[in-house]
């Protein structure tokens, strides 16, 4: 790693913060290759930080989805596979449209507002063209479904799956370059899930769901070859 493209990080966002992206930037780059042990001490250097926000942003990293702790091992950073690309999208599909099935009898008004509120601090987000913030308020945004649907073990699904798809955005981004979805991409979503007809819904789920999928499965698939 001593090779990385890593510049020491400005102050202008919390320690942890800045780490994160840098790491996360370069393991989605390939500039840290799958597979690699990330050595604290080399990483703080390189950054210039110390061990403490390095370790918090490891942690938040490993909670993504982006990097393993192996007991009495090490820390590596996970393979990026078509495979797992596509167990995630159809498994993410399957469990939103069971989730809009259970909630659709119980919308509640507040089902209704936090479906709005929340489109509209993506929909800010996405304006701001903060990345970060893009990723945080769309899964928030798909959260609100989960939240309402009365079933609690799918709800824990979903909170586990979020993570990983933490990393799924992040590769849409890169794949698309740019810092999100576009401006109206969820506009359908919030319409129809507001709306009378289920069917409709669901059909919209899987198409949604599809959105950019395929070239991020190519950019993902030119990593793979690249680290080969």
């Amino acid at each position: 790693m001593n090779s990385l493209n890593i510049k020491p990080i400005s102050k202008n966002r919390t320690l942890r913060a800045n780490v994160a992206e840098q790491l996360r930037d370069a393991i989605i780059n390939g500039d840290i290759p799958p597979r690699t042990k990330l050595i604290e001490t080399q990483l703080s250097e390189l950054l210039g930080v110390s061990r403490g926000p390095l370790r918090e942003a490891i942690r938040q990293l490993a909670d993504q989805g982006l990097i393993e702790n192996i007991p009495y091992t090490g820390t590596y950073v996970i393979d990026i596979k078509v495979k797992n690309i596509q167990e995630l999208y159809s498994f993410r599909t399957e469990i939103e449209r069971f989730a809009f099935s259970l909630v659709w009898n119980k919308r509640s008004s507040k089902f209704y507002s936090d479906l709005t509120n929340q489109h509209k601090r993506l929909t800010q987000a996405i304006k701001a063209k903060d990345s970060v913030a893009t990723i945080y308020e769309e899964l928030e945004l798909h959260s609100v479904v989960y939240d309402h649907c009365g079933h609690d073990l799918l709800r824990e699904t979903w909170q586990r799956l979020r993570s990983r798809l933490h990393l799924y955005f992040t590769l849409h981004q890169k794949a698309h370059n740019r810092s999100g979805p576009k401006l109206k991409a969820h506009d359908a979503y919030v319409t129809l899930a507001a709306g009378e007809n289920l069917d409709a819904m669901l059909e919209h789920v899987s198409e949604h769901m599809n959105q950019g999928y395929s070239k991020v499965e190519k950019y993902v698939s030119m990593i793979e070859q690249q680290l080969k």
